[in-house]
């Protein structure tokens, strides 16, 4: 693994590089919904732990519509 994606994050880096409050990562820790490593009394959540999650909840976007013929409306 890079070394990058091994770099043990703060609760406030994490909460910035999401762009939240440090609430937000602290209740993703409490829910087990992200995993993290205890260091003595510090939390800390590994880089790629991050980008996992960040990948696991991207929404791709829709493919664009098409419009049918025949369904317009008529304005006479």
């Amino acid at each position: 693994m890079n070394e990058a994606q091994d770099r043990l994050l703060s609760v406030v880096e994490v909460a910035e590089l999401l762009g939240t409050t440090e609430r937000f990562p602290r209740r993703l820790i409490a829910e087990r919904r992200i995993a993290y490593v205890k260091v003595g009394s510090h939390v800390r959540i590994r880089q790629s732990v991050v980008d996992s999650y960040l990948a696991a909840n991207t929404v791709e976007p829709a493919p664009p519509r098409r419009r049918r013929a025949g369904y317009r409306r008529s304005f006479r």
